[in-house]
Parts: structure tokens; sequence; C-alpha cells
């Protein structure tokens, strides 16, 4: 299981908690955390200069992303699932299509037109709006919530 992130996450406490699960996931999964380099996107930047961000950082991800991989994307446009759903398509993933799963979050200005093609499940994760840096924590969440009810495992709610 991969998962693809734009940007370094600043903050030590969401480190620390991220970290967290990370070794939560160590049971059931080997967990690679790519980072790609974040555009540089001031208040100032035009509409213009905000798609070049946007497409230099999709260039970044797809060069991260392995032709047979499934890509879940993390999409405000996308489907809502809830976790067993989740946790159901995972399987499904991995069971029918063999491949590995990763899942790709984008930068704070959305994502190029280029890494949303190249997704094959576009999941929204709320209609609430997260920095990108905490959806990294709730995705790493949903993961292991997922392996938990499909394990059958007990897991607080």
């Amino acid at each position: 299981m991969k998962l693809i992130c734009v940007g370094k996450v600043k903050e030590k406490a969401l480190r620390s908690l991220i970290e967290e699960y990370q070794k939560r996931l160590q049971p059931y999964t080997k967990l690679e955390i790519v980072e790609v380099e974040d555009g540089m996107a001031p208040q100032s930047n035009s509409e213009a200069q905000n798609e070049l961000v946007k497409e230099k950082e999709g260039q970044q991800i797809l060069s991260k992303i392995k032709e047979k991989e499934f890509v879940i994307l993390l999409d405000l446009w996308g489907k809502m699932m809830s976790s067993e759903q989740l946790a159901q398509k995972m399987e499904e993933y991995q069971a029918y299509h063999g491949s590995q799963i990763t899942f790709v979050i984008g930068g704070s200005l959305g994502l190029s037109p280029a890494v949303v093609q190249r997704a094959d499940v576009r999941w929204k994760l709320s209609d609430l709006t997260f920095p990108h840096q905490i959806v990294r924590l709730l995705v790493l969440e949903q993961i292991y919530r997922s392996f938990k009810i499909l394990k059958n495992e007990p897991y607080h709610k």
C-alpha cells in the first residue's frame, strides 16, 4: 500500500499521530508514504500561476505511480463511502485486481487534470474542507479501520 502526498507535515503533534497510525498498520500491510514537493502558491498568484503549480505537482505525483497500481484519489468531486464500503472496496481491489493500492492526496490548490484522469477511484472524504496535511491522518486512520473491519477485529468507536 502506498500513500502519495503533496508537501511535508510540519506540525510535530500531527506527525506524531501519523507515525502512530503507520505503526498500527504494520501488522496488516507494508505502507510506503511518498511526499512530493509542494509548489509555491502565495495568495498573490494568478490563476495561470496556480495552474502551473498544480501541473508541476501533478507531474511529480504521476512519476511516483507505477502502471499497474490501483489509484484511489482523494477528490472533492469524488464519491463518498462509509468505512465499511471503503474496507469492502480495498478488499475487492486487492483480490480482483491483484495490484498495489495507492492513495493520492493533492496539494492545497487541488489536482492537475492528468492526476484526476489517472485515478481508478475518486474518493470524497467529507463535505467538510480539511487542510491536506490533516487529510493524511484521516486517510491513514480509515485504512487502519478498514483492515480492522476486514479482519473482524474490534476497534474503538
